[in-house]
């Protein structure tokens, strides 16, 4: 039925901007008709008006495929002088023009003549400057950059979450994939909870312009503000005065410069204020990267205070999510963008589509190992590095492979699905990047695409190499962007990258990543990080990326890196609904096609379900048996004996520092019976708005008792961590039938059992435990460790050696008696001391491709000849006898090179095991040392190793070192080598036992290594070994004697010193640090003497010595000076008993809380019957009064003397002196300090006091400080002065001008004085 129209119908203005290269910086302001005019005055941006705003917006972007954002829409009629007055469109352009505002002209876009080069403010302030008449704006009132953001959803449900979030609690992850905004977001928390101090910590520098960027976005309307950087903004300072005035800041730092701080363990004397600062808020971007490493976590722990609130931000945390509770987590993935996408316009019908710009991925796999057979490894993963090995001449070792490969890439038919096949595809792939597995591959590779028939018509680009991380960044994105040019459309690239440019940067013209790199074990961090590379959002001239494409040619590596990433259960091979269902949306959402042949065969559920498993029994593996998986939830289903047993336990590995601190189990948050376990199944199978108030709050206290499992399991850690390196050697004969967790125990012999499991932990009673490990995942993850290891014996001499150390990497150090030499050192150790081939580039921090040659001269050739014998005296891991038996092995090959030309992987092996049967020999503690020993050097294979257990070894060579000596040079009866009954052993090289493993804990237990440093000498023509080095200052518990033997031994020096020994083996603290020494019975180094690691300490030393002075040590009391007395207990019998038996009379640290009612804050009673006592109560340094007939007056009880920390600092050379203080009279101190000098008057004490403080007595003290501990001892080298007014120097000037005194007192050069000056923190 006809009808008629209303001729008269509201209009509207609508702003709008269009994210491209074309439209940037500027916005159209435009007019239309609202159609559904009711008669109302809808507001400014109703869903009324952005719909008809939409409408007309579509009608001219839609047909181009162009992608916008709307931004402001406003009706044209308003109210003035009480009545209805309106405006339109042209006068808003009207008075932008006349205000100066530039336009752009596009004439491809119908009626885009109304683009103008403002932001949204200065639209909505010449909106208003129509409706009052005004014909333009101030020049203060345009702006170029004032453009609200307007959030996601899931932007802004990540910030409301974190907002709720630090309401009650301080730590908040989001796990949120690349392109999700995260820095946009994290501003805008730090913004909307007036953060006053808020700190950006990255391990990218290079995106601090990023963060620069949003901060102006977010930021752009608060003067009250400040952003600063070592690089833009203000610097720290600056940002500093401002927060004294009442401004709030932002600071970015990267974690590269704040882990150099001394502080927190680096090398440098910086960031201190940074450090100091009392935060607000700290966000750590790319929290995956550089944060769980010792030092990472240092500077996380040192930068937050009480209150600080820290955001984590990473897209793909893997190694974190397991500290963070649901609550503590914010998530949006890949499945969750594209769900969105495709839901966006029919639950937001007229609004244009956020998501419309992120490209979906589609995932193409290519089994080149069933192509080229003899790539493919035990793992089905194909060999990247073998197929890419390059010779010496810059050619490829299998040339015709290659050149066969990249045909295939080309094959040019019809049915074919390479991606290079025809013209049509090329232009798709125009623009790609292509990682390889090394700078030596991408560089061959580059000059063979440049002669292709194909590929030669693209510009290759070549960026891998070695160099700082960010600058490499920067340079290499100029030269792929300079590469592609400004018009993408009309170049063609590859770029070729073994790292650069696969995490934290983007080219936007990328399509396609070609992943020729990595192994089935690559991190699935680092695998989406690089296939993320080409999900970067690109419009060009109106046209959009709308799909982009991975390509891998090892496709079980594929499934197991997506099954990992789509987040199914953490329980492997348990399916359920839900695992099913995400792993389906995800395969929606990522298509994952396989491709034979000309066929392409999609995976499914129950493929990829398959894959679950695998992913997470790698996770265990890498783990080092370090993950929740390995156990079962018998753990949440403790009994009362069970809960004793793990008491027990924890008594146990705690005693030998196996793990972290524990937290209790406490039997009433803990214990499920059976049919609670059975009602919290039940609940949480319940939908959440389904359950009753009763039955949430009874899930919740469920959920309580299961998170004691952590708990539970952080105490089994001591035995887990232990078991891998356990089943890597074990001798079996049917891996399914004996590796359970069942046989476990009796896969290792006793005698092992004991040294590689914690005191007191017997067979009995691991069997106690073992029914809380998943047996399913303790074989698979045992079989792999396993498979991983015989699949190494395929690849070449090189690649396996990188295999085996990789390995060994995932084992874990369970405690100072069992400290496994990481690779890393190996290669430090063995090249600084004998030279030779080195797997580890220059810095010892990255592993090599192919190793590099150290020249030590004659040492390297002596020892490293084809007839040397090489020992290692205590084998745990084998590794010091496998780079030593490469060296070996090189020369041999070098002459068969020399004799045959290039010599078969076959020939190598021969050539290997020829290596290990005649120039290796390694002496084990252990049956299973040996075993683990053989398996590193020959693998499964049956060849003839020279491991041998010497049984009773640590007590014969404490007790009869002639026997083991002779025994270890018997060829003939021992060894089976040859016959020579005393050979001669070219080199002693390894990391010895350091002290008694079942006597004593810490530093309490008796050395070991200096016996091993003695049979070393006695053996070896020359010798090195790593070990603790208290003995170079004298101190620790090896005998004196020796200590000054071994100092004054000409043919013995020091090669390399750690102050710090968590340098060298990350979690293992050895008080003192560690040394590598060596000997060689025909040099004559000089004798050490006195050690310093600075040659300019030993200088300084030597004219402080020269002048004959006394030491300060002569005034230095104590330890323990002060003591209760007998008076106290006789007046108080009912005390007895309040100190133990040993410590009954001691004046220790928590004295005022052992006797409260005897000490008091003032003087109570006569002065002359009290005194006063200087100690610590309440984490405070304070004085309290006690009656003086309970504690006993030393002589300078009743004098003047400098009360100072007995213990301060960690040893490091530099440190500051806590806070000394000059003691009265009558006053006393507990054990907590120690006093120096007995002065009869306040003016010598103060002058003692200022002394210490200088730079130049610290500096005495480092020679001998080497821990915190502050004994008498260790102030023998301070020179002690006369502090009274006839001294030579004069006390009464500033600190740092007496310093200048007792330079030139000491004579001291220009060079010691600015070492000083540098080294030494100053005191005031």
């Amino acid at each position: 039925m006809a009808t008629f129209d209303t001729s008269l119908k509201s209009r509207l203005i609508y702003v709008f901007a269009i994210s491209d290269e074309w439209h940037k910086d500027c916005l159209k302001v435009g007019e239309t008709t609202l159609e559904e005019d009711d008669g109302n005055f809808p507001l400014p941006n109703s869903e009324l008006l952005n719909k008809a705003a939409c409408a007309r917006i579509d009608q001219y972007t839609q047909t181009a495929g162009i992608a916008y954002n709307l931004l402001y829409t406003e009706m044209t009629v308003f109210f003035k002088g009480g009545t209805i007055s309106s405006f339109n469109d042209k006068q808003v352009h009207n008075v932008l023009e006349r205000s100066g505002v530039k336009k752009k002209v596009f004439d491809t876009v119908k009626g885009a003549n109304e683009w103008f080069c403002c932001d949204l403010e200065t639209v909505k302030k010449a909106i208003l400057a129509v409706k009052n008449g005004q014909n333009s704006l101030n020049a203060s009132d345009i702006s170029h950059t004032q453009i609200p953001i307007i959030f996601r959803p899931e932007q802004q449900a990540a910030i409301d979450k974190t907002k709720k979030q630090f309401k009650k609690g301080s730590q908040m992850l989001w796990n949120a994939k690349m392109r999700f905004g995260k820095t946009l977001c994290a501003l805008r928390v730090a913004r909307d909870l007036e953060m006053w101090r808020t700190i950006i910590l990255t391990h990218r520098p290079v995106v601090d312009d990023g963060w620069f960027e949003d901060f102006g976005k977010i930021f752009y309307d608060r003067t009250d503000c400040h952003y600063g950087s070592r690089t833009k903004g203000e610097n720290f300072a600056s940002l500093e005065q401002q927060a004294k005035k009442g401004d709030k800041y932002v600071y970015f730092a990267s974690m590269q410069d704040m882990r150099g701080a001394q502080l927190v363990g680096g090398k440098f004397d910086k960031n201190n204020e940074v450090f100091s600062t009392d935060w607000d808020f700290l966000i750590v971007d790319e929290a995956h990267e550089g944060t769980r490493t010792e030092l990472g976590e240092a500077v996380i722990n040192e930068l937050t205070k009480e209150h600080t609130k820290v955001l984590k931000l990473s897209g793909t945390p893997f190694n974190l999510l397991d500290d963070y509770t649901e609550e503590e987590t914010y998530t949006w993935d890949y499945t969750m963008e594209q769900r969105a996408k495709t839901e966006w316009d029919i639950l937001h019908m007229g609004d244009p589509n956020p998501y419309a710009s992120l490209p979906a991925i589609n995932i193409y796999t290519y089994d080149l190992g069933a192509l080229m057979d003899d790539y493919s490894d035990e793992e089905r993963a194909f060999n990247f590095r073998e197929f890419f090995r390059t010779k010496d001449d810059g050619t490829f070792i299998h040339e015709n492979d290659v050149d066969n490969f990249l045909l295939l890439l080309c094959k040019d038919d019809k049915e074919s699905l390479y991606p290079y096949s025809n013209d049509r595809y090329r232009s798709i792939f125009r623009h790609t990047l292509w990682v390889v597995p090394g700078v030596k591959a991408a560089r061959v590779l580059s000059t063979k695409l440049k002669a292709h028939p194909i590929f030669g018509g693209f510009e290759i680009v070549n960026v891998a190499g070695n160099g700082d991380e960010d600058e490499e960044n920067a340079d290499a994105l100029q030269m792929v962007n300079t590469a592609i040019g400004e018009n993408p459309d009309k170049t063609f690239t590859i770029t070729l990258s073994c790292g650069r440019l696969t995490t934290g940067v983007s080219i936007k013209p990328w399509t396609a990543v070609f992943m020729m790199a990595g192994s089935y074990s690559t991190s699935a961090a680092g695998y989406m990080q690089t296939i993320f590379r080409v999900q970067t959002p690109f419009t060009y001239k109106g046209r959009m990326k709308e799909q982009c494409y991975a390509f891998d040619f090892a496709p079980d590596r594929t499934l197991r890196m997506l099954a990992e990433v789509a987040k199914v259960s953490a329980k492997a091979g348990k399916a359920t609904d839900d695992d099913r269902k995400n792993l389906g949306d995800f395969l929606n959402f990522c298509p994952i096609i396989s491709i034979e042949g000309s066929q392409m065969k999609p995976y499914d559920v129950n493929k990829m379900m398959g894959q679950l498993k695998k992913a997470q029994i790698e996770k265990v593996v890498q783990c080092g048996f370090e993950d929740g998986a390995l156990y079962n939830d018998e753990l949440l289903k403790l009994t009362d004996i069970d809960l004793v047993d793990f008491k027990n336990l924890k008594g146990i590995i705690g005693k030998t520092k196996a793990m972290p601190k524990s937290g209790d189990i406490d039997v009433n948050k803990q214990g499920f019976t059976n049919e609670e376990y059975a009602e919290k199944e039940k609940i949480e199978k319940k939908p959440k708005r389904e359950r009753t108030p009763e039955e949430q709050a009874r899930l919740e206290e469920l959920k309580n008792r299961h998170s004691q499992r952590k708990d539970a399991i952080s105490i089994l850690r001591g035995i887990s961590i232990r078991m891998p390196l356990l089943i890597f050697g074990a001798e079996l004969k049917d891996e399914d039938e004996e590796i359970t967790i069942d046989n476990f125990a009796n896969l290792v012999d006793d005698t092992s059992w004991m040294e590689f499991m914690p005191k007191d932990v017997t067979k009995d009673v691991f069997a106690k435990f073992k029914r809380f490990y998943e047996p399913d995942v303790f074989r698979e993850a045992g079989k792999r460790i396993r498979a991983m290891a015989r699949a190494a014996d395929k690849f070449s001499i090189e690649q396996r050696i990188e295999r085996i150390a990789g390995i060994f990497n995932t084992f874990r150090n369970p405690d100072k008696e069992t400290v496994l030499t990481p690779w890393r050192v190996v290669n430090l150790h063995l090249s600084d001391c004998l030279g030779g081939w080195c797997f580890m580039d220059e810095e010892f921090k990255q592993p090599l491709e192919t190793p590099r040659f150290v020249d030590k001269g004659e040492v390297t050739y002596s020892v490293f000849r084809t007839d040397s014998l090489i020992m290692e005296i205590n084998s745990k891991s084998g590794l010091y006898p496998l780079l030593a038996a490469y060296n070996i092995y090189r020369n041999r090959l070098e002459t068969a090179k020399e004799k045959y030309g290039e010599v078969s992987n076959a020939f190598s092996l021969q050539l290997w095991d020829l290596t290990i049967e005649q120039n290796i020999l390694v002496v084990c503690k252990t049956p299973m040392a040996r075993s683990i020993t053989r398996r590193t050097l020959a693998g499964f294979r049956d060849t003839k190793v020279h491991a041998e257990y010497y049984k009773n070894l640590i007590e014969n060579i404490s007790q009869n070192s002639d026997l083991v000596v002779n025994t270890l040079r018997d060829g003939k009866y021992f060894w089976g080598i040859n016959d020579n009954k005393c050979m001669t052993i070219d080199a002693i090289i390894g990391n010895p036992p350091y002290q008694l493993v079942n006597q004593g804990a810490g530093n309490g237990a008796d050395p070991l290594y200096h016996l091993f440093i003695d049979l070393a000498i006695r053996l070896g023509e020359k010798s090195t070994l790593i070990h603790p080095a208290r003995f170079l200052f004298n101190a620790g518990k090896t005998p004196k004697e020796w200590n000054s033997s071994i100092l004054n031994n000409p043919k013995f020096k020091v090669v390399k010193y750690w102050a710090n020994s968590t340098d060298v083996f990350p979690s293992v603290d050895i008080k003192g640090g560690v040394a590598v020494t060596y000997h060689d019975k025909k040099a004559n180094f000089g004798s050490i003497g006195f050690f310093s690691a600075y040659e300019e300490l030993r200088t300084i030393l030597s004219k402080v010595k020269a002048k004959g002075e006394s030491a300060i040590s002569s005034i230095v009391a104590p330890r323990e000076l002060y003591r209760l007395t007998d008076t106290l207990y006789q007046e108080n019998p009912e005390m007895e008993g309040r100190q133990s038996s040993g410590h009954k009379y001691s004046l220790g640290a928590n004295i005022f809380d052992i006797f409260p009612e005897l000490f008091s804050d003032t003087c109570i009673g006569d002065e002359a019957e009290m005194m006063e006592i200087y100690g610590r109560y309440d984490n405070r340094r304070c004085f309290k009064w006690i009656k003086r007939s309970y504690i006993t007056q030393p002589d300078n009880f009743e004098k003047y003397k400098v009360v100072i920390t007995k213990a301060n600092g960690s040893g490091a050379l530099g440190e500051v002196l806590s806070t000394p203080i000059v003691g009265v009279p009558i006053v006393g101190y507990t054990d907590t300090f120690i006093g120096i000098g007995v002065f009869d008057t306040e003016a010598e004490a103060n002058a003692c006091l200022k002394y210490i403080k200088t730079r130049f007595a610290r500096t005495m003290l480092g020679t001998l400080k080497i821990t915190q501990d502050n004994t008498r001892e260790t102030w023998a080298n301070v020179p002690i002065q006369d502090f009274t007014s006839r001294s030579d120097i004069n006390w009464d000037v500033p600190v740092s001008d007496i310093d200048k005194l007792l330079y030139t007192k000491y004579q001291l050069s220009d060079e010691e004085i600015q070492f000083i000056e540098q080294n030494i923190k100053p005191m005031f």
